[in-house]
């Protein structure tokens, strides 16, 4: 992914309105992002820990999307479970349900789509092993990285589709 601005991360918002894009919590260290490494940002907001953003770059343009995403409870959580972008598990709450508001009317109307992803966003660096896990929570692939990149991209790319 290229380097984005504050000013373009606010205005690539597809779910949320022009105020609420203006108010949400953006990265404070942009200029230290690895964006060689990775496909998507992805940050959760430490003001509201219940709430995600995502923004991705999709042939030249970028598309931003609001994400919720239940807090930490306890109680009963699977042993471990998928990310549906990276295929990288995860124990316990590692990775989340998160939904996010159909853009326009349909998300004003409270229709959202949801899709289970790494609760930290860190599925580029999972894919490309430059965040560190523990053994058998990456599949051994015969897929290459670039294939991996563009089968977690594909995914990503029809989540979206749904919200638009």
């Amino acid at each position: 992914m290229r380097p984005v601005s504050e000013q373009e991360i606010r205005a690539s918002f597809v779910n949320c309105s022009k105020g609420e894009a203006k108010r949400l919590s953006v990265p404070r260290e942009l200029d230290q992002q690895p964006w060689g490494d990775l496909d998507f940002l992805g940050w959760r907001d430490p003001a509201a820990p219940e709430r995600s953003y995502l923004v991705v770059e999709r042939d030249g343009q970028l598309t931003g999307v609001a994400l919720r995403h239940p807090g930490r409870r306890g109680g009963q959580f699977q042993q471990r479970s998928m990310c549906s972008l990276c295929l990288t598990t995860h124990p316990r709450s590692g990775v989340a349900l998160m939904t996010a508001p159909k853009a326009g009317a349909a998300g004003r109307d409270g229709n959202s789509v949801g899709i289970y992803v790494c609760s930290d966003l860190a599925c580029s660096l999972y894919v490309r092993g430059k965040k560190e896990l523990p053994p058998g929570a990456r599949f051994e692939e015969t897929l290459t990285l670039e294939q991996q990149v563009e089968r977690l991209l594909g995914k990503l790319y029809g989540y979206l589709d749904l919200l638009v």
